[in-house]
């Protein structure tokens, strides 16, 4: 089969622009069911992660066959289904932290994920890294830091620590997501059939976890059930998988660095639909995330992966 086309500098940026959009709508989505359900905790918390998986899932379902057919190597599929316990991970401690603190703070945090990828790759991957990557990857982190220090004291949420940590771990489980991701598809799954694996997993090891809180699949308003599957269907079938596609073109860094316009985005949409203002800091440290990015970019190549899409 022939290979799949090296995708131009513009078509990836303008999928990571469709993936940032989409996936700055998943906090709100979640505040929404929230809100709709009048509940909060780690129980509901893991029922919206499981559902949303599960969905997902679902949909995907007919493209198992492209898998089978393609007998992929066990390497991969291994790959594959570690990235989607760790998505399960990553699901399960950031939508729970919007129990707990505020859109801003979640978001921020849990897209402190460039850090820990460049970190990892360095180590793992042996990447090199430009000066210009390390200085815009410092400058948006800094900027990260400055919106959390921001929201800090707001009364978005009840337990802001407790929020806070459960994002930064949801932080670390998707930085090692996007790795293994990398690694799937470059032993051989297309970004087609390495989602539905790897989404398919994610919801398995999700759906049992409800029940271990006493928290029911049924019984919620119908409007919670509406805003699951926006969730499934934005965030995570285009959100997500426009990250997934476009790691097999660029480096998971770079990747991971754009995602830093999420919490711009997320906390935007909070202030139109909860009200939640940004404070004069907060709106600084946005402006210094999007220098970062932007040095960051003006510092990294498209760099082609080998394998291709079957």
């Amino acid at each position: 089969m022939l290979p799949t086309p090296h995708p131009k500098p513009w078509q990836v940026s303008l999928i990571l622009a469709m993936g940032i959009l989409a996936v700055s709508t998943a906090a709100v989505f979640v505040r929404l069911s929230l809100a709709a359900a009048e509940t909060q905790g780690v129980g509901f918390s893991l029922f919206l992660a499981a559902s949303r998986m599960a969905i997902t899932a679902l949909i995907l379902l007919p493209v198992w066959r492209s898998v089978a057919q393609s007998r992929p190597s066990r390497s991969s599929l291994g790959y594959a289904a570690a990235a989607g316990v760790l998505l399960a991970v990553h699901f399960a401690f950031w939508i729970t932290s919007l129990s707990y603190t505020s859109i801003v703070a979640s978001t921020t945090l849990v897209t402190t994920n460039p850090i820990w990828v460049a970190l990892i790759s360095w180590i793992w991957f042996g990447e090199k890294m430009s000066w210009q990557r390390a200085i815009g990857i410092g400058i948006a982190l800094s900027g990260s830091l400055l919106v959390g220090l921001g929201d800090a004291g707001g009364d978005a949420g009840s337990a802001p620590i407790l929020g806070d940590f459960l994002a930064l771990a949801g932080a670390w489980a998707v930085s090692l997501y996007f790795l293994l991701g990398r690694e799937a598809q470059r032993r051989g799954l297309g970004t087609t059939q390495y989602i539905t694996v790897a989404y398919s997993t994610a919801a398995i090891v999700l759906l049992p976890l409800p029940g271990i809180f006493q928290t029911p699949y049924e019984g919620y308003p119908g409007a919670v059930y509406g805003y699951v599957l926006l969730m499934a269907i934005v965030p995570q079938l285009i959100g997500h998988t426009s990250f997934n596609w476009a790691v097999r073109w660029v480096s998971p860094t770079l990747v991971t660095l754009t995602i830093l316009f999420e919490p711009v985005f997320a906390s935007l949409l909070g202030y139109f639909l909860f009200r939640e203002v940004p404070k004069p800091l907060v709106l600084v440290g946005a402006g210094v995330i999007l220098a970062g990015v932007a040095i960051a970019v003006l510092g990294s190549r498209v760099e082609k992966v080998s394998d291709p899409e079957r």
